[in-house]
């Protein structure tokens, strides 16, 4: 389909165009979260069955979407700005704290976050993976506004005295694929530990990453 239909215009039972039009996105997208967090997943769903679950027709969905993969790349952002809104949140009320406690508090809310629902850690570690070059571009580009949060929270820290003061870019990108592993494996039931304890590992391999043995300080 070359593009989106035509969107409706005007008020209809006390609501806007614009309002409408976004409950009806909202509605495609919590139909996403279940059909591909969940059974059937994304490859093997349909428009048919994405549309029959967001209580809209075919022709609705095309006005809202191109394809199941506008859909689920919209999905893939959505999870990924609730994680980050907490993690954000999380450290705008641990700032003045030490960096041990800072960190504890910053991956505590990401990771409450991101496991509290399997269907966002599927969507996530899972679905978007081997779609196709652009989602995982879409997933690299979204990996990597991860290194630059954690790079520039460790710049804070080096200004402060907290932590050595060097590029920590790869080091931030090798972390970010512990945080997704672990996490990935410990809502799979394959680490058989508490969340609590999985933040603590975290917390320990970043105070290992930021205050390495030969740092004095």
């Amino acid at each position: 389909m070359a593009g989106r239909l035509k969107q409706p215009t005007g008020r209809y039972g006390g609501r806007t165009a614009e309002e409408r039009q976004a409950e009806r996105r909202r509605r495609f997208l919590d139909a996403a979260l279940q059909l591909f967090g969940d059974s059937p997943g994304f490859r093997s769903t349909t428009v048919a069955a994405l549309s029959e679950a967001a209580g809209h027709s075919t022709r609705q969905f095309y006005e809202e979407f191109r394809t199941l993969e506008d859909v689920l790349a919209a999905l893939h952002l959505q999870v990924n700005d609730w994680a980050e809104e907490a993690a954000l949140e999380a450290l705008a009320e641990a700032r003045e704290l030490p960096l041990a406690e800072r960190a504890t508090a910053i991956f505590r809310a990401y990771a409450a976050n991101v496991t509290s629902d399997p269907r966002r850690i599927r969507i996530t570690f899972v679905e978007i993976i081997g779609v196709s070059p652009r989602l995982e571009e879409q997933r690299l580009a979204r990996r990597a506004r991860w290194v630059d949060f954690i790079c520039a929270e460790a710049a804070a820290a080096a200004a402060r005295g907290e932590a050595a003061p060097r590029d920590y870019r790869i080091a931030a990108t090798a972390f970010i694929g512990s945080v997704n592993g672990l996490l990935h494996d410990w809502r799979a039931g394959w680490v058989d530990a508490t969340l609590d304890a999985v933040v603590e590992e975290l917390v320990r391999q970043l105070l290992g990453i930021l205050r390495p043995a030969d740092w004095i300080l």
